[in-house]
């Protein structure tokens, strides 16, 4: 799977989705070696992830790897698809590693017209954002040495200078 022909267009962002929504707790991490998806660890707490969550290939975070996106749908999503999506807000967190802010998205509209409604992060329920707050504020405490700290959440913009700054030169 080459990934490095993939653009960036910060209103119709590629994913590749990683762990589907409501999936069992095990973190999959992209294996840029090899083109797989590999098996990173098994979550030490009993929570499922609250929506798909995947990368934007040919990023770099503040903590070293792939900008993290999660992506808003109907329906969970396999692992290892690409989904082209428009972001709507961003949690940012840091942990053990440095910045690690969580891009929020929905689908682009030719791929599901559903959330076109949705602009910014705020235009969603106040219950869903809480939910995802509370599952990456508590996902890694039976974990060593693993930390995240919580901060705020941002709006489209923001989120979008984000991808937009992490975008690899030449990589």
């Amino acid at each position: 799977m080459d990934l490095s022909k993939l653009t960036i267009a910060l209103d119709a962002v590629n994913v590749v989705i990683e762990i589907s929504a409501s999936a069992e707790p095990v973190k999959y991490e992209f294996d840029k070696e090899f083109g797989l998806l590999r098996v990173d660890r098994f979550l030490s707490t009993a929570m499922v992830y609250p929506c798909n969550y995947g990368f934007v290939p040919n990023t770099c975070a503040g903590d070293g790897d792939p900008v993290d996106v999660l992506v808003l749908t109907q329906f969970p999503l396999a692992s290892g698809v690409l989904i082209s999506v428009r972001p709507v807000g961003a949690l940012l967190t840091k942990d053990e590693k440095g910045k690690d802010e969580k891009i929020l998205a929905v689908p682009i509209s030719s791929v599901d017209s559903y959330y076109d409604h949705i602009k910014n992060f705020s235009d969603l329920p106040k219950n869903l954002l809480d939910k995802i707050t509370h599952f990456f504020s508590h996902y890694k405490d039976l974990e060593e040495e693993k930390t995240v700290v919580i901060g705020k959440w941002v709006d489209a913009e923001k989120a979008k200078r984000i991808v937009g700054n992490a975008i690899k030169s030449g990589d």
